[in-house]
């Protein structure tokens, strides 16, 4: 009993002892990740909004983790360690493992403290490292595609389908016969649906469809080939034999309401308002040389000049004899043909509009002008024929603008291993090249956030914020301007380890591999995660320091005593990132370029700064020292 007591008491007395020498560094690594979060929930436009989400979930868990450290861990600690009397360990598997990872970390250890001694001794090879850092940093980072979000699997694509211009609404479910034909093919396949008279990218008109193709769950399509994306190309091939119609698969966009279609929303535009005959050419043109671009996989445009129509001609000098303008010509043959807003009415509650407008049967042709008529002068009616004449033309179902100028719609889409920030680069180069100087473009839908968030330097703002209130916590802390910036110093080169695996994906053509807000979400929590790391080291160096211990002894003993709870901490951050990277299904993507940056910034990060944070730490202490006073100690 004795023994047992004797046990409890020990083990009470050394988490006790643990949590003075931690609870400062525990303190100051929660403030720390509040100061990382909670500056990016501030960020504006759609990737602030994600990052809003993300910043107030961590934020708030990093508060309760820190009460958990402080209060919970330690009375576990106390009763997971007391000594049980009677029971001694014997050769089980838990011993041979405790063994093994004993001698395993002896052995990193020996070797560790042997280099880390060299290292510190040579403190202008950390400089040189980290300027190193720094220019892969911006390398990377300049090499890295821009992308809003990675585009998912949602087991679902929309399928565009175009009759030739002026097929009728029958016509048109009949040539659409031969593509629900190809669609039963898919070994995919769950169920699918086809509405005729509408498309998802072209709009309303009787020579349009659209289908929607809903595959099977991902368990039941496992393995490359059964990605939705592939499976969609490979139908897009097989369609290509069907004549008389352009079938066009594309998948909705990752996120709703931005368009409908994933697709690059190209609008090409002409400020000159000039003919726009000559500018379809030209556009024309510029997409068959942009289609020869590696990056690029289709590039085509929803105009055309082939809509039967017929052209309206009123006669003025008619229309003054009878005392009736042109204008009210016109007005009385849309009201009868096109229907015009009369009034609303209420009914159960609800609010209706009237629309008047001549019964279908009686305008299917030109000879029905004749029995439309409009009151004239001395009140007679005459039929609307007298003042109007019709002549059969072919030219654009409707002229388009977007922001006001004259445009044509392009659909783009990037080449297999590509990703949309290259094809912006592609569509940028061969338009300056192809396209008269009076033009301009625009993207709409996702395109255009994609554009915007690749130019906006509102990301480079928050980190720069961050740095700045990691750097005033820790000052404080200290009590130093100079000892925070061994921590700041470490954090570059684990932001150069998570571009550099994310390069690398995107050479390996992994999906999702650009600079994507899932990207930058783990690069916000790496800063986190080294500051903590390093703040591991300078605490423990500064307290050391404190008790007497040359500067240089100092940093060896932090090194030392932090090692075990460092590696621990990576390796368990890194195993946990493994699944997300590995795995498929909903979200893989977006999984896998957050995981891939925070294992790469670890793993790059943890092995950078266990060298040069020591070496950082005494060039600064002696900085802080010279300049703000402090133990002058020999530093033999």
């Amino acid at each position: 009993m004795a023994k047992m007591e004797n046990g409890i008491s020990d083990a009470r007395e050394a988490t006790r002892e643990a949590m003075n020498e931690v609870s400062v560094a525990v303190v100051s690594c929660t403030l720390v990740f509040m100061a990382v979060f909670i500056p990016v929930t501030f960020m504006p436009g759609t990737s602030g909004t994600f990052f809003t989400q993300f910043g107030i979930t961590i934020a708030s868990s990093v508060g309760l983790s820190c009460i958990s450290a402080l209060t919970l861990c330690p009375a576990l600690c106390a009763i997971m360690m007391r000594v049980t009397e009677g029971k001694t360990e014997g050769k089980s598997l838990t011993y041979y493992t405790k063994k093994a990872y004993e001698v395993s970390y002896n052995a990193i250890s020996n070797k560790y403290s042997k280099a880390v001694q060299k290292f510190i001794k040579r403190p202008m090879l950390a400089w040189s490292i980290l300027a190193l850092a720094a220019v892969l940093l911006v390398f990377f980072m300049k090499s890295l595609p821009s992308g809003l979000v990675p585009q998912e699997d949602q087991g679902v694509f929309l399928v565009e389908i175009q009759a030739p211009e002026g097929s009728t609404l029958k016509q048109t479910r009949e040539m659409a016969k031969a593509v629900e034909a190809k669609v039963k093919k898919i070994p995919e396949l769950e169920s699918f649906a086809l509405v005729c008279g509408y498309g998802m990218i072209s709009g309303a008109g009787s020579n349009y469809g659209t289908m929607v193709v809903r595959l099977k769950n991902w368990d039941e399509r496992s393995g490359m080939n059964h990605l939705l994306t592939l499976v969609m190309y490979r139908f897009y091939y097989d369609c290509q034999d069907i004549k008389n119609l352009r079938v066009i698969p594309f998948e909705m966009p990752q996120i709703p309401g931005y368009g409908t279609s994933n697709d690059i929303m190209l609008m090409v535009e002409d400020p000159t308002d000039g003919n726009l005959s000559e500018f379809a050419k030209h556009t024309e043109h510029f997409l068959a040389k942009l289609s020869e671009r590696p990056e690029i996989a289709t590039a085509m445009s929803t105009y055309s000049e082939r809509f039967p129509k017929y052209q309206v001609e009123v006669d003025a000098t008619q229309c003054d004899r009878a005392g009736v303008t042109p204008e009210a010509v016109l007005n009385t043959l849309g009201s009868y043909c096109g229907g015009a807003y009369i009034g609303n009415f209420n009914q159960f509650g609800k609010v209706y509009r009237i629309m008047a407008a001549s019964s279908p049967e009686y305008r299917l042709d030109p000879q029905s002008l004749h029995n439309i008529f409009m009151q004239v002068k001395g009140g007679k009616m005459a039929p609307i024929s007298q003042f109007v004449s019709l002549k059969q033309i072919v030219g654009p179902s409707n002229i388009e603008h977007f922001n006001l100028f004259q445009s044509i719609t392009c659909i783009v889409k990037p080449g297999s291993g590509y990703t949309e920030g290259d094809a912006h680069k592609a569509i940028a180069e061969v338009f300056k090249e192809e396209m008269p100087n009076t033009a301009t473009y625009e993207y709409s839908g996702m395109s255009r956030e994609v554009e915007e968030t690749s130019g906006s330097n509102a990301t480079a703002l928050i980190y720069v914020i961050c740095a700045i209130l990691i750097y005033l916590i820790l000052a404080s802390l200290y009590n130093s301007w100079f000892t925070p910036m061994a921590v700041l110093l470490s954090v570059p080169f684990g932001l150069m380890g998570a571009f550099l695996f994310a390069y690398l994906g995107s050479l390996l053509h992994l999906p999702g591999m650009d600079n994507n807000i899932y990207l930058q979400t783990g690069v916000i929590m790496l800063i986190g995660l080294l500051a903590k790391t390093a703040i591991l080291i300078t605490e423990f160096a500064s307290e050391r320091r404190a008790q007497g211990l040359s500067i240089v002894d100092a940093a060896f003993e932090a090194c030392k005593e932090r090692l075990r709870p460092i590696l621990m901490t990576v390796v368990t951050m890194i195993a946990g990132m493994i699944p997300l990277i590995i795995e498929g299904g909903a979200g893989a993507n977006g999984n896998r370029a957050l995981a891939l940056g925070v294992v790469g910034g670890m793993t790059v990060g943890t092995i950078a700064l266990l060298f040069v944070v020591p070496a950082f730490f005494i060039v600064f202490q002696k900085l802080h020292e010279r300049f703000q006073g402090g133990a002058q100690k020999s530093e033999s």
